[in-house]
């Protein structure tokens, strides 16, 4: 047993924090932040140190499973041979495109696709081969309304505008708490001393939130606002900006359109009209809008809050036009786009809307994946292009869809389900055959999205902390395996064996720090230097980074000017007639569904509550702690009672991926901390009607004793 000194980037967020792991022998003993990281400078947060959790946690798969039937009806899963398992998986797929065509296959791919660069680089060995219009992902519960904007104003769905917070003054937020979810869209680590530094500095920080979350407690204005009124909110700033003569577009004036068209069509979107409906004053609304428009440097920044409801679309769309009229994107203290060393915007193509369809309910298509609130009906309707067969990939849509209750029994009508996924989960419980990858220590790692959304320009290269295990495959092996298998049995082409590190040095090479330029980076470099390299601040990249065909934007966008009418005659009458809306919640050592399973990460108070506000429970004659039950048009669920005024009234709140309460699973300690699952009370018919997106935010309910 020797000791040894790892570095790492912690993929368990957004925010890729850098670390320093010390191991002696096959056992980690110290997980500590890496001062040297050009990114993080040494903050991490308690995701960090359940590293060795996931690693050692006894549930984790470590090798492929059957599922077994008995006689007595029941199933359990039971190991088999990889040859067996990617065997028996690659001919459930080829039979099944065969007899019904390649739209009987379903694909599901989870939030930690992402975060495994093998599953981002690999996942084509298989699908290219494949090619269904039934895909799916995370993407349309999370932050389909982001790509949407980007590929609209600047023509490309990663082209995402970053809060460059560090040089600000002025930042409005709306539906976001990166205190606790250390940036979303927005990779900034560190987040509670940079907003320490902005106020410091004489900067101001205005949050707008139905709850008093911990990022409210951090900043100078916090303003309750009703949920899914933040479109009316949004236009209102932008009416008054243009009606008061604020908008300055700066440099942007030179290849900006269409300012005139979005003055005119947002002008019945007055003050009054906000007022009316988001519990912010007329007054209030108007100096947010003075304030901003006259500051030097300011951001307009939403996320979760504004992107998960049924205007999710056009509020994206909004704060940008906001943005853009102010003349605060590609301003330093502004929204910033960055410059990563592997080029994603030059390495993928563009995104495209709405080429296809679902069969069901003529929801549209995002980057060839239709909406996951529709993955149910997609199995249970028959008909050409029903699914037959599903694969899952890093993802727990029982738990983290809308009416996940309806897609739990969808699951079991399948005629055959495959999961590359490490734990037999709410979803994988479903599986015929479950693929465990190698734990996250055991393979290299590069983090090729979140470079795209971050503060600074920076690059690290992860080298494996630990050995892969004889017997075990990594993600993209997994992948390159089953696309040998299905290639072989369909007459196709197979795919080539290349390990994403070589990927990973060609784009670094091909890139803008790359061979042909003064830095010269290659993937050596990078492992020479384990802390990672700085690029440096983002600067100004515009109209050269644009992405559209003629490096102009156009604020006059067709798809959400067309949306104003639908909101129009949604607030035409003032009365609300849902008792409560429900919102969901987010908690530092939370990510989604997946990290429930680790005691360090659970320990402590239940946080499994459903908040809401004193004046709301008096009138219901409710007590603190007491079972109440949460009910929607799909479902109702059962949650002790928080009493808060960290939420307005008339709002409560349920936090986002629990509901570890299905037979067959094997986490112990999520087990032990259940919780209940929201998405069994969200609405798969609730959507944003522009995007497709799942509106899980401002979900009508009514609350009762249980």
């Amino acid at each position: 047993m020797s000791k040894q000194t790892h570095y790492r980037a912690c993929h368990l967020c957004e925010a890729i924090c850098g670390l320093v792991i010390e191991t002696d022998g096959a056992e980690v003993i110290s997980i500590k932040g890496d001062k040297n990281d050009p990114l993080s400078r040494g903050h991490i947060c308690p995701k960090a140190v359940a590293l060795q959790d996931i690693h050692q946690d006894p549930d984790r798969l470590r090798q492929p499973m059957k599922k077994v039937k008995h006689a007595d009806g029941s199933f359990t899963h039971e190991p088999i041979s990889w040859d067996e398992a990617l065997d028996t998986a690659a001919s459930a797929l080829a039979d099944s495109a065969e007899r019904y065509g390649v739209d009987s296959i379903g694909v599901y791919m989870g939030n930690p696709t992402i975060h495994n660069y093998g599953m981002m680089t690999h996942q084509g060995a298989l699908f290219k081969l494949l090619r269904t219009k039934n895909r799916f992902s995370a993407t349309s519960v999370d932050q389909l309304p982001h790509h949407l904007t980007s590929m609209w104003l600047f023509g490309h769905k990663l082209m995402f505008p970053i809060p460059d917070i560090d040089r600000s003054d002025y930042f409005l937020m709306l539906g976001g708490n990166p205190v606790a979810s250390n940036g979303s869209i927005w990779t900034v680590p560190d987040i509670k001393q940079r907003i320490k530094d902005l106020k410091a500095r004489g900067g101001k920080l205005v949050v707008l939130d139905p709850r008093r979350t911990e990022t409210a407690e951090m900043a100078s204005e916090h303003h309750f606002i009703k949920p899914g009124t933040d479109a009316l909110f949004i236009l209102a700033l932008l009416n008054v900006i243009l009606r008061d003569g604020l908008a300055d577009l700066g440099h942007l004036a030179e290849f900006t359109d269409g300012v005139e068209i979005v003055a005119e069509a947002v002008q019945a979107f007055t003050p009054e009209l906000a007022a009316q409906h988001t519990g912010i004053g007329t007054t209030t609304i108007e100096q947010i809008a003075h304030d901003f428009a006259k500051a030097e440097k300011a951001i307009c920044y939403g996320r979760m809050g504004v992107s998960v409801q049924r205007y999710g679309a056009l509020n994206q769309w909004a704060i940008q036009i906001i943005n853009i009229v102010t003349g605060n994107i590609d301003r330093v203290g502004g929204s910033m786009f960055t410059l990563p060393a592997v080029d994603q915007v030059r390495n993928t193509g563009p995104g495209g809307f709405g080429r296809h369809r679902s069969r069901k309910r003529n929801l549209p298509e995002f980057d060839r994946e239709l909406p996951s609130a529709a993955l149910a009906e997609e199995i249970t309707t028959p008909g050409e292009g029903q699914i037959k067969v599903l694969f899952t990939g890093a993802g727990n849509p029982v738990l983290s869809t809308p009416n996940g209750r309806q897609l739990d029994e969808a699951l079991e009508q399948l005629d055959f389900m495959l999961s590359l996924d490490p734990y037999l989960n709410e979803t994988t419980r479903h599986a015929d055959i479950i693929l465990p990858p190698t734990s996250p220590l055991e393979h290299d790692h590069y983090d090729l999205g979140f470079h795209v959304n971050a503060l600074r320009n920076t690059t690290r290269f992860n080298q494996a902390v630990f050995d892969k295990p004889e017997g075990t495959l990594h993600d993209w092996e997994i992948f390159v395996g089953l696309g040998e298998r299905v290639a072989a049995r369909l007459g196709l082409e197979a795919p080539k064996r290349i390990p994403p590190h070589m990927i990973i040095d060609a784009g670094i090479k091909g890139g803008p720090y790359g061979e042909n330029t003064e830095h010269k980076l290659n993937l050596q470099a990078l492992i020479d230097n384990p802390s990672g390299i700085d690029l440096g601040e983002l600067k100004p990249l515009l109209p050269e980074r644009l992405q559209t065909k003629d490096k102009r934007i156009n604020c006059a966008t067709p798809e959400p000017l067309s949306d104003l009418p639908r909101l129009l005659a949604e607030f035409s009458e003032q009365d609300d007639t849902a008792p409560f809306r429900l919102i969901g919640r987010r908690h530092v050592r939370d990510c989604n569904s997946w990290m429930h399973n680790y005691h360090r990460l659970v320990k402590g108070k239940n946080r499994c509550t459903l908040m809401m506000h004193p004046s709301d429970a008096g009138a219901q004659g409710l007590s603190e702690g007491e079972e109440v039950a949460i009910t929607s048009r799909v479902g109702t669920v059962t949650a002790p009672l928080e009493i808060t005024d960290q939420v307005m009234p008339g709002v409560v709140s349920l936090p986002h991926g629990y509901g570890h309460d299905r037979t067959g699973i094997k986490m112990d300690i999520a087990i032990a901390n259940k919780g209940v699952s929201c998405n069994d009370i969200t609405d798969h018919e609730y959507l944003d009607d522009l995007s497709g997106n799942a509106a899980v935010n401002g979900v009508p309910v009514s609350v009762s004793a249980a």
